[in-house]
């Protein structure tokens, strides 16, 4: 569980988002910090169980203010990422924590060139696998569907009117669940992260296998 401790140092700092305001609860934040790294270690334990997982991942709370207009210096939310492990476990899944709500997401969220024509080159060859796991009814009822940026009209090359555009026109694919912050205090709710992350590995097999084989099959 998160500790109350936590949530209302997040609700405070969303309130007081400044340097002066954090160096005098420096000492609040690094102990929330450590209650969610915490929250975040039992969370990977629980997801070992069920995938690989390579890779850790706590984000700095330290806005990077070169290219923003929005210059208040601190994040006002917890982040973690989990890599899964080896070429053939792609995708990742992200754990955020605010005060107003708590959000649990996986997916690829940012495809290089490369990576996003090899995604649309097996959509093309076998849409039928990524629909049939995205309609599989524990993925309905945790995620509704995909969720991510997606282009307006299609991509080059691609006729406006193919029958898989909805999934062809997208640049990210991301399933996500929002919680209320009350979910986050109750003891066991670092197995339903991990549960919800493990329903999203079916959708990431997919697409692993879009990017790993071409549309014969044979590994690239």
């Amino acid at each position: 569980m998160i500790d109350q401790n936590t949530l209302d140092f997040l609700k405070e700092l969303k309130e007081n988002n400044n340097r002066d305001w954090f160096q005098e609860h420096k000492s609040w934040y690094e102990e929330s910090r450590k209650d969610f790294k915490s929250f975040v270690q039992k969370v990977r334990l629980e997801l070992i169980k069920r995938d690989g997982i390579e890779k850790t991942k706590v984000y700095r709370i330290y806005r990077d203010l070169r290219f923003t207009k929005d210059k208040t210096p601190y994040k006002t939310h917890f982040a973690a990422h989990f890599t899964r492990a080896g070429k053939y476990r792609r995708g990742g899944f992200y754990l955020q924590v605010s005060s107003d709500e708590i959000l649990v997401a996986g997916g690829f969220w940012g495809p290089n060139r490369d990576d996003l024509q090899f995604i649309r080159e097996g959509i093309v060859a076998h849409a039928d696998d990524l629909r049939a796991v995205l309609n599989q009814q524990e993925v309905v009822d945790r995620f509704g569907g995909l969720t991510g940026d997606e282009l307006k009209t299609a991509p080059r090359g691609y006729d406006r009117d193919h029958p898989d555009i909805d999934l062809l026109r997208k640049k990210q694919f991301i399933l996500q669940r929002k919680y209320p912050v009350a979910e986050a205090l109750q003891p066991e709710f670092y197995k339903k992260a991990a549960s919800d992350f493990e329903a999203m590995i079916p959708v990431f097999d997919v697409v692993t296998d879009y990017l790993v084989y071409d549309g014969n099959g044979v590994e690239r």
